[in-house]
């Protein structure tokens, strides 16, 4: 017995000893092979089949709203998202949507509406408020709202279906009360939103929006989207396009661009590209049109409607005179300096003159002018100087001017020359996006060396953070967790903090996966907390992203106790709702955005939406954790909209249930 013993004893022995070897010798785990393009298909078909599955039950969910607009803006959602699957349920849902809206505008009835004067302006209060309330839009804005995100996400698919709609749902017309001068302004918004239109219709039917462009150029109005009309129609029919182009340059030359603030902004678009490319008579018409534009609002004039149209500019711009402020900021006058025309008072009692609207146009359009210098050097070369001599009488020195609505593409060189003979109150913010420049290109000793020899106090601290920040991350793949540690006690800021972990996290994950491991361990725990604001909120969700591509568990475990505490929240404001805040009508909480804790729903949702890509089953779970049918929804549809890939046709974010702002003004 005690030789086996003895026996045992030593081969336990030799094992443990063997073991660290045994260790080391295993092999490095290798990433996963990616899948096989077949692979790819079935499991971006499975994510459809889900996606899908998951949106019945939002619409079956969603026949129990009690508000007719978040059942309205489920049904817009849905339809956008459907139309590639099943476009006659889409059409189906598109109906349903507009008789919603045409149902609430009529509901509604029109806003009412009186004057008011400030700023040198008249602006118009909407049942005595402005614009929108602390919980979102006001009542009789709805349906405007509404329209707009109908209309819109029918142009991504069908531009007749969408004036259809447009037509279908729109209001009755009001009148604003008279002006002193004795015009009558209009509510724009249907003349702002078909607009909008003719731009999302240009790639899905060019001749379609040609012939609405031609239409609105006839009724006096200059579309800003009508270079992507010609742009577009230029591949289809090039006659077409530069007979629309001609018209809407001659339209431009008839009008008084000074006095027009429309036709300003549609003289800046065609301008801003230069002219269109001359074409290689050898070259079919088909292959121009298809060469690459360049990015932006592309170049649609031939060099003829060009320059005709660029010393149109020069001329508008050519009139503006120096403002002479004084000290009761008081309107031109007897006692007002000869030619000058001053600025509008603060509270005016009487909207601004045609002089001054004027004056403030060609102002505008002198800046405009600055960014396009060369192309004034090339097709007006004699008038150059008269330009340039302008904007030196106007106090805005051409470089300066230029290198500040050009720092995307200005040289740290450039930013530095145009500073040094920018006036003081310009010259701190050009040294320190010249500073700022030197980091994105990856000198760091220059950005240091520009703050400290130009920038003073606030300003030169906020490079030197980013220099500090930079220089952190720069050395992620060497760096140690104690050196993390002491370049975050130099930051001020929790968000400083975090960013600067999760940056280095980031960066490390292959080169250092310890130190990434660390920095999001440190970045949960500064998060671990209850949250106070939204501003908590936020930098929970963002622990949550960085870890998703670590350990999804632990993301899932970030998210959990947030929407709890958003259910609290929820509660909370329906009671409150009606003295504090405005968010629930009827019980029932308004989807649109407008409010924190709107906002804060549709966020969860996105990140629910990224990890339901790998795991769906927990994704819905969490989903279904809100208590208001209204939050599931929204996070539900958050993650059909990510798992399709799907971007909303108005609002722009991801998972988010759109609503843009409504403009009243006076022309």
């Amino acid at each position: 017995m005690k030789k086996l013993f003895a026996l045992a004893l030593t081969l336990g022995l030799f094992c443990f000893s063997q073991w660290p070897a045994f260790a080391q010798e295993q092999p490095t785990p290798q990433a996963s092979p990616q899948p096989s393009a077949e692979d790819q298909d079935k499991q971006k078909a499975e994510r459809e089949a889900n996606a899908y599955r998951l949106l019945d039950q939002v619409l079956d969910e969603a026949q129990s709203l009690r508000l007719a607009e978040n059942r309205i803006r489920v049904q817009i959602n849905a339809a956008d998202m459907l139309w590639d699957q099943n476009q006659q349920r889409a059409r189906s849902l598109f109906a349903m949507a507009s008789e919603g809206v045409a149902e609430v505008g009529r509901s509604q009835g029109a806003p009412t509406l009186s004057r008011r004067m400030g700023d040198g302006q008249v602006s118009y209060l909407v049942n005595n408020q402005v614009g929108v309330g602390p919980g979102g839009p006001m009542p009789n804005l709805r349906s405007v709202q509404l329209r707009q995100e109908l209309v819109l996400a029918a142009a991504r698919h069908d531009a007749a279906l969408a004036y259809q709609l447009l037509a279908a749902t729109k209001p009755p017309v009001t009148t604003l009360p008279a002006n002193p001068d004795g015009r009558t302004p209009q509510m724009m918004t249907d003349e702002a939103l078909e607009q909008n239109l003719l731009g999302r219709i240009a790639a899905l039917d060019p001749k379609m929006a040609a012939q609405n462009a031609d239409q609105m150029l006839d009724k006096g109005q200059f579309p800003v989207t009508l270079p992507d009309v010609i742009n577009q129609l230029q591949r289809q029919d090039a006659d077409a396009a530069d007979k629309l182009a001609d018209k809407a340059v001659k339209k431009l030359l008839a009008s008084n661009i000074a006095s027009n603030t429309q036709a300003m902004g549609l003289v800046q678009s065609l301008l801003r590209n230069g002219p269109r490319p001359a074409v290689d008579a050898s070259a079919s018409s088909a292959n121009a049109a298809a060469k690459e534009q360049p990015r932006g609002t592309p170049a649609v004039l031939p060099q003829t409607s060009y320059v005709d149209l660029l010393s149109a500019a020069v001329d508008a711009a050519l009139k503006a005179v120096p403002v002479l402020q004084t000290s009761q900021q008081a309107t031109a006058g007897p006692r007002g300096r000869p030619g000058v025309v001053t600025a509008r008072p603060n509270n005016a009692s009487q909207p601004a003159t045609d002089a001054q609207i004027q004056q403030n146009n060609a102002r505008r359009m002198l800046a405009v002018l600055a960014n396009l210098m060369p192309m004034v050097d090339q097709y007006l070369p004699g008038r150059a100087s008269s330009v340039r001599q302008k904007m030196t009488e106007m106090g805005m020195p051409m470089t300066a001017f230029t290198a500040i609505n050009n720092q995307g593409e200005a040289t740290t060189d450039a930013l530095i020359q145009a500073a040094a003979t920018a006036p003081q109150q310009m010259q701190a913010r050009l040294y320190q996006q010249a500073a700022y420049k030197a980091l994105d290109d990856g000198d760091i000793d220059r950005a240091r060396q520009i703050a400290t020899d130009h920038l003073q106090s606030n300003a030169r601290d906020a490079v030197m953070k980013r220099v500090d920040f930079r220089e952190m991350t720069k050395k992620a793949e060497g760096a140690r967790f104690d050196e993390v540690k002491q370049a975050m006690a130099r930051l001020t800021t929790d968000n400083e903090k975090l960013d600067l972990l999760l940056q280095v996290a980031s960066d490390a994950q292959t080169t250092n996966p310890k130190l990434a491991l660390q920095c999001l361990d440190e970045a949960r725990q500064m998060t671990n907390r209850r949250a106070t604001n939204y501003d908590n909120f936020e930098q929970q969700l963002k622990v949550a992203h960085a870890l998703a591509s670590v350990d999804a568990a632990r993301t899932f475990e970030v998210l959990d106790p947030g929407i709890n505490h958003l259910n609290e929240l929820l509660t909370a404001a329906s009671v409150l709702s009606g003295f504090e805040i405005n968010m629930f009508r009827d019980g029932e909480m308004t989807m649109q955005g407008g409010n924190g804790l709107t906002g804060m729903v549709n966020r969860y949702g996105q990140e629910l939406a990224v990890l339901a890509r790998n795991d769906l089953e927990r994704s819905e779970t969490l989903a279904g954790r809100f208590q208001f049918p209204e939050a599931r929804i929204m996070a539900r549809m958050a993650i059909v909209q990510g798992l399709l890939g799907f971007r909303p046709a108005v609002g722009g974010g991801r998972g988010g249930f759109g609503g843009g702002a409504v403009t009243i003004r006076q022309d």
